[in-house]
């Protein structure tokens, strides 16, 4: 088998995300064969190399890359695990990607609904939620009032929050209930939607994400997953809608 850079290896194989399997190498827990890699890019055979983490050993396989899109449910979090005992993501997919190592890309909090990508492309992945980027997101928001013009206008220009001021969000007025506006905005702050409206003194009582990127929610039914196909791949990779 041929030789592989160490983290193209680690993130195909699903330990983590890029900037994960990267954290881990600065922090000097991985090994090839008792040895520390000090290099993102160390060659890797797995034929012959042994990887440890930590001092433990670590199977790294092959495994197949995976695309899938979820339309996540109220009371889901969006995470691969949960100490408190919640039910993830990926306790929603079939049994036959459990065995997968398939990680969220990015985050939508439990009362949210919509689209999670699930993946086990780390370079994808990283595409995706690194700020440089700016890739966009879009959600359907439903608040229990219409904003005025000038709180439309100010989300529009970017809202004062305690992590930093947000970058100008795209607001239209919709005319089918049960939501009252969409909202799109390329930052990945925590829970950002709800807390630009908090901040305007707008409580957002349903949220749910219906794009990503050039990946679009379509009609898949809550709880439902679906394999992306190449070409939505493609178009996800280079970062232009479809």
């Amino acid at each position: 088998m041929a030789s592989q850079p160490i983290i193209k290896l680690l993130t195909s194989s699903g330990i983590g995300s890029r900037r994960q399997v990267a954290a881990l190498i600065k922090r000097g827990s991985i090994a090839v064969n008792g040895e520390i890699v000090q290099s993102f890019t160390e060659p890797v055979d797995l034929a012959k190399d042994v990887i440890t983490i930590d001092g433990k050993h670590t199977s790294v396989t092959a495994e197949p890359v995976i695309y899938l899109m979820l339309n996540k449910p109220k009371g889901v979090i969006s995470s691969t695990s949960d100490k408190r005992g919640e039910k993830t993501v990926i306790d929603v997919l079939p049994d036959k990607y459990r065995h997968i190592r398939l990680y969220p890309v990015g985050r939508l909090d439990k009362n949210s609904t919509g689209l999670i990508l699930l993946t086990n492309d780390g370079k994808l992945t990283f595409r995706l939620t690194h700020p440089r980027f700016e890739q966009e997101k879009e959600y359907l928001v439903r608040i229990g009032q219409s904003l005025k013009p000038e709180d439309k206008m100010r989300l529009e220009k970017g809202i004062h929050l305690d992590d930093g001021k947000t970058s100008p969000a795209e607001v239209k007025a919709l005319k089918y209930p049960p939501f009252s506006y969409s909202v799109t905005i390329h930052e990945g702050k925590k829970r950002q939607v709800r807390r630009m409206f908090a901040a305007l003194g707008y409580k957002v009582l349903e949220l749910k994400r219906i794009r990503l990127c050039s990946l679009r929610l379509g009609t898949l039914p809550e709880g439902e997953i679906r394999e992306l196909t190449p070409r939505q791949v493609q178009s996800l990779k280079r970062g232009r809608r479809i």
